[in-house]
C-alpha cells in the first residue's frame, strides 16, 4: 500500500502542527456552517405540515360509493319499472345503463375532472 506522506514519488512530507492547526480551523469553521444552515432550514420549514381533508382512502371510499350508488339506484329503478309494468328485462337492462352513466359523471364530478353544472355559470 502507499503510504499517505508522500505523494507521487516526492520526498517524504512529515506533518506538522501547523498542518493539524489548519485542519482543526477547517473542521471546526465547517461545522459551524452545517449547524447555521441547519438552523436555517428548520426556521423555513413549517412546524406543523397542513393536513389534507380526506385522505387517500378516505377520497377512495367516497368515489367508489359515488359510483356504486348511481349504479344501484338505476338497478332498483329498473326492477320496479319491469315489476310495475311487466316489461322484464329490458327496464333494468336500460336502467342499469343509465345508472352506470350517473355513476360516472358523479364520480368524475366527486374527483374535480368535470365542472357542476350550475344556474349561475350558465348565461
Amino acid at each position: 500500500m502507499a503510504d499517505p506522506t508522500q505523494r507521487n514519488g516526492e520526498g517524504e512530507r512529515k506533518p506538522s502542527g501547523s498542518d493539524d492547526a489548519d485542519l482543526s480551523a477547517r473542521l471546526s469553521s465547517l461545522n459551524a456552517r452545517i449547524t447555521k444552515a441547519s438552523a436555517q432550514r428548520a426556521e423555513a420549514e413549517p412546524r406543523d405540515r397542513p393536513t389534507s381533508d380526506s385522505s387517500a382512502i378516505g377520497q377512495a371510499f367516497r368515489l367508489t360509493a359515488e359510483f356504486i350508488s348511481g349504479v344501484l339506484a338505476g338497478g332498483v329503478i329498473g326492477w320496479l319499472v319491469d315489476h310495475q309494468f311487466g316489461s322484464s328485462p329490458w327496464g333494468l337492462i336500460v336502467c342499469l345503463l343509465l345508472g352506470f352513466c350517473a355513476g360516472m359523471l358523479n364520480l368524475l364530478r366527486a374527483a374535480g375532472v368535470v365542472k357542476t353544472a350550475r344556474s349561475d355559470d350558465k348565461q
